[in-house]
């Protein structure tokens, strides 16, 4: 039940291909009985903000030897409604040691940011604290249904993840209830911040109710005007990670 990663190209298969070597499943610690919600948190009125714990990325490269744990504080402190948190660890610098020391530390929901293409990934997310997973379009292609009902099956809210009108359309044929547009193509990291009003708009003209999420690029208050009343909520994890004071960027962000 894995996707066909031969077909990605770019970083974003470099690092798919990668991650698809290392799952070798073991024994998992018991899941929290409960979590909240992730979908219920963006929900609430106004422009949710999903805070990034991201230590490095491709396209930065090293952004912050920052402690998760402190910067979710900082995060909660500053009024995210939701934390994402890398685990990928050659790119990114995150693990699933990270998810769950933040998970133990805070109260809020927490996303799995991860490039999920294996199952066993699922439980994992789940084993170690996190309310819901990112699932890409760009890498799961037809699959994307078997994982959603998956993450479903276990309890997970799932964000899944589009870049391209095709990919919108394999998201909402699979049923997602919550939509993350990137607004960074995955292949060349470039970002348009175009990217997101325009399939965000299209989503909602196809009929789509759910949960919408911005992803990428946004650094600045103004640059959010465009998802007012369209999304209900952003994924910021740069910007904030290179501020030397994570709370007050965060507030000078929700405003």
């Amino acid at each position: 039940m894995r996707p066909h990663l031969s077909r990605v190209p770019g970083v974003l298969g470099e690092i798919a291909r990668r991650r698809a070597e290392e799952v070798v499943p073991y024994p998992l610690p018991p899941a929290p009985k409960t979590v909240p919600s992730f979908r219920e948190a963006l929900l609430q009125p106004g422009l949710s903000v999903i805070a990034e714990v991201k230590k490095s990325s491709p396209s930065e490269g090293r952004i912050r030897a920052l402690d998760p744990v402190a910067a979710a504080r900082a995060y909660r402190r500053g009024g995210a409604r939701a934390i994402s948190v890398l685990t990928e660890p050659h790119y990114f610098g995150g693990s699933l040691e990270d998810l769950l020391r933040v998970r133990q530390a805070v109260d809020l929901p927490l996303l799995r940011k991860d490039f999920v293409v294996d199952p066993f990934m699922l439980q994992e997310a789940r084993a170690y604290g996190a309310s819901a997973v990112l699932l890409i379009v760009a890498l799961l292609g037809e699959f994307t249904r078997v994982y959603l009902e998956e993450a479903r099956r276990l309890g997970l809210d799932a964000l899944v993840e589009v870049h391209t009108e095709r990919e919108l359309e394999l998201a909402l044929e699979a049923e997602a209830e919550m939509v993350g547009i990137n607004n960074r193509n995955l292949t060349t990291l470039q970002i348009d911040l175009t990217t997101a009003p325009r399939l965000g708009r299209l989503a909602r003209e196809a009929g789509f109710g759910g949960v919408l999420v911005a992803e990428s690029g946004y650094s600045r208050r103004e640059e959010l005007r465009p998802l007012e009343g369209l999304f209900d909520a952003v994924l910021i994890g740069t910007s904030l990670m290179k501020s030397p004071d994570l709370e007050e960027a965060l507030r000078a962000l929700v405003g």
